[in-house]
């Protein structure tokens, strides 16, 4: 069976070839200055889309491409998310969101998703032809031989851009991160998230925090929010600091592949879903931590 995977980013197209790649034949169409770097993870073609970088133009190009191809694979960002609807509705085709694993069953797709915020995880049966990706679904693995670039045309779309404005952040990427020191209200004021700082060194990881620490108090930036409707993150460890774990942050770093918590609360939500739970004040426990592992 044969799959096309779109994508603005070649890293998250990556992902997809990457866990994939085994299973079905992937082409990949992204924007002309992603194309290159996404020649190197083995797909059959690459598809260079050239013109106004717009959803209803990719939504427009991706569904006329879907009639050669038997599943279309997106990873779920917010363009991706728009894109992905845009052909489900074009061609009247099943989706299935925010994939985190995919096999063909008796030419069906099986596909497991989380549920009820990251609480559970549902696995269903369908003829869904699109599927958005979550984040971290595989590690990019690079091939010895680039793939083949052929640069389509995008249609026109009904945007026009007038001007653009960036949006204040930090410039960090925190989906791409191996360990994350995430801080939530518990830490008590902006000027006490300088005590995760040496834990910060230790263990060489990425900062980020809980919704209220990053949009109702603004400690951090937008781009280091954790959760439902920040980001979903999936390191080799994640260390929730002062969090107390409602349902809402635990969807963003469901994928976390060992999660340790520091919180004073032993009744804290937090506790049911790490794997190495410290009871204890944060202020206390960091130093002793920080000691610990500096030897």
């Amino acid at each position: 069976m044969k799959a096309l995977v779109f994508s603005e980013s070649s890293t998250l197209a990556a992902q997809v070839i990457s866990g994939l790649k085994s299973v079905l034949d992937f082409s990949v169409a992204v924007p002309k200055d992603q194309a290159d770097s996404v020649s190197e993870y083995g797909a059959k073609e690459v598809i260079s889309l050239d013109g106004n970088p717009q959803m209803d133009a990719f939504g427009k190009k991706i569904s006329e491409l879907m009639n050669s191809y038997d599943f279309l694979f997106v990873p779920s960002t917010v363009l991706g998310r728009e894109v992905a609807g845009y052909v489900s509705a074009a061609l009247g085709q099943i989706s299935v969101p925010e994939i985190s694993k995919f096999e063909i069953v008796d030419s069906k797709c099986k596909t497991s998703s989380l549920s009820l915020g990251g609480k559970s995880i549902i696995d269903i049966i369908s003829d869904a032809k699109v599927l958005t990706v979550a984040p971290g679904f595989a590690d990019p693995v690079k091939v010895s031989e680039k793939s083949k670039i052929s640069v389509m045309t995008l249609p026109d779309s009904s945007v026009s851009v007038i001007s653009e404005e960036e949006k204040k952040g930090t410039g960090v990427n925190i989906e791409s991160a191996k360990v994350i020191v995430s801080i939530g209200r518990g830490i008590g004021k902006k000027e006490s998230i300088s005590i995760v700082d040496p834990l910060l060194k230790a263990v060489h990881g990425e900062l980020a925090g809980s919704r209220p620490v990053c949009l109702d108090y603004q400690w951090l930036s937008e781009d280091r929010q954790v959760g439902l409707s920040g980001k979903k993150v999936n390191p080799n460890v994640y260390i929730a600091v002062g969090i107390s774990g409602q349902i809402q942050h635990i969807a963003g770093m469901r994928g976390s592949k060992i999660v340790v918590a520091i919180n004073r609360d032993k009744s804290a939500p937090i506790f049911e879903e790490c794997d190495y739970g410290i009871v204890g004040d944060l202020f206390q426990v960091i130093p002793k931590l920080v000691a610990a592992i500096n030897g």
